[in-house]
């Protein structure tokens, strides 16, 4: 069966990754695995490995963590954060100019700081730390730190795959792999019919990390997310148990030279609550756009990937990308440029010389 032109997609592919324990049907998901990622940018995977217990405990963990009291909450501001790290409420990020509908907790690899005032060190070295972690739920640490684990490992697993899809050595893209991973846990509240729009998150292309692997944390009833398909429709993204979503990040498109799109998406707000854990595969912060776009430029330049390749709606093409667009020279400084920018709170607080600069550069 022939695959749906790219603009024409209405329903987001699905791919059992157990496809790929015997060599016999292998070449079955890598063809699978290349058309979704050349030209939608959005997929499901199914038998992906991570113990359902695993996620089962990050389910559970959800809605007594958003019922803490307020000061349990503020305890763990991220407002307090330098790392851009821990509990941000109700509007406090901004998206596309917009403040989102959305409560959230964000956790990462537990890392060492390194960066000191006076050092010679970029400034974006500032962004590893540790999670602060609420005091009154101490069961929480294990369960997201096994969480991130087994994310990691399953990221790890995917990218050989995405490696061989692309006719490239399995362990290709894991030399530009951070040592440092996020996770959010976002709440999106139930929003009255009368709000205008109604957007959780506006649309946006993920600009935290290579790729993301989204579990849809709410019943399958529960709507809001959408994808932006090459004709410039918005198609629905709904929860199928068993599965993670997962989309191509900004830094994965610069090092495909364009060939494997980040795609454009948003999150509809709803008459019912929604929860959602995104985990973003990190981007090793040293990583020039230079070398992201040069180290693989002969192999993807080739006729094969860009034979009736489509192109972007004019939506899409609208939605902000500084590393994409050149505004800044290494992977860590378009990610210092994107907090600041969402989180304007924390970028005043700990970012003084360069947040005005961020804020007004396009």
């Amino acid at each position: 069966m022939t695959s749906p032109p790219a603009e024409t997609i209405t329903a987001i592919p699905r791919l059992d990754l157990a496809l790929a324990r015997d060599t016999a049907t292998e070449a079955q998901l890598l063809a699978q695995l290349r058309y979704a990622i050349t030209n939608v940018g959005f997929l499901y995977i199914e038998n992906h490995g991570v113990p359902d217990s695993v996620i089962g405990q990050v389910v559970d963990a959800l809605p007594a963590l958003f019922a803490l009291p307020p000061s349990a909450k503020d305890e763990v501001s991220l407002a307090r954060s330098p790392h851009f790290l821990g509990y941000s409420g109700d509007g406090a990020e901004v998206t596309a100019g917009k403040a989102d509908r959305r409560e959230q907790f964000e956790f990462a690899t537990e890392l060492t700081p390194k960066w000191a005032q006076g050092q010679d060190m970029p400034l974006y070295e500032r962004l590893r730390g540790p999670n602060p972690w609420p005091s009154v739920f101490p069961q929480l640490r294990p369960v997201i730190e096994c969480y991130i684990k087994e994310m990691t490992d399953l990221g790890e697993r995917f990218l050989r795959l995405v490696a061989k899809a692309l006719s490239l050595p399995a362990e290709t893209f894991l030399s530009f792999l951070s040592d440092q991973h996020r996770l959010k846990l976002v709440r999106y509240p139930a929003l009255p019919d009368s709000e205008e729009h109604r957007l959780g998150v506006g649309p946006h292309k993920d600009s935290s990390g290579w790729w993301t692997f989204l579990l849809q944390a709410s019943p399958p009833h529960v709507k809001g997310l959408q994808v932006l398909n090459k004709a410039g429709e918005w198609v629905h993204v709904p929860n199928i148990p068993g599965t993670f979503v997962v989309n191509i990040g900004q830094a994965f498109e610069v090092v495909t030279n364009g060939v494997c799109k980040a795609t454009t998406h948003r999150v509809l707000g709803g008459s019912l609550e929604r929860f959602s854990v995104p985990f973003f595969q990190g981007v090793r912060w040293d990583l020039t756009k230079e070398e992201a776009v040069g180290t693989l430029a002969n192999h993807f330049s080739g006729a094969q990937f860009h034979k009736g390749s489509p192109a972007e709606s004019d939506e899409a093409s609208k939605v902000d990308s500084s590393f994409l667009k050149g505004k800044c020279d290494t992977w860590g400084e378009s990610q210092l440029r994107t907090k600041i920018r969402s989180h304007q709170d924390v970028g005043k607080a700990f970012y003084g010389p360069v947040f005005h600069k961020y804020l007004s550069d396009g």
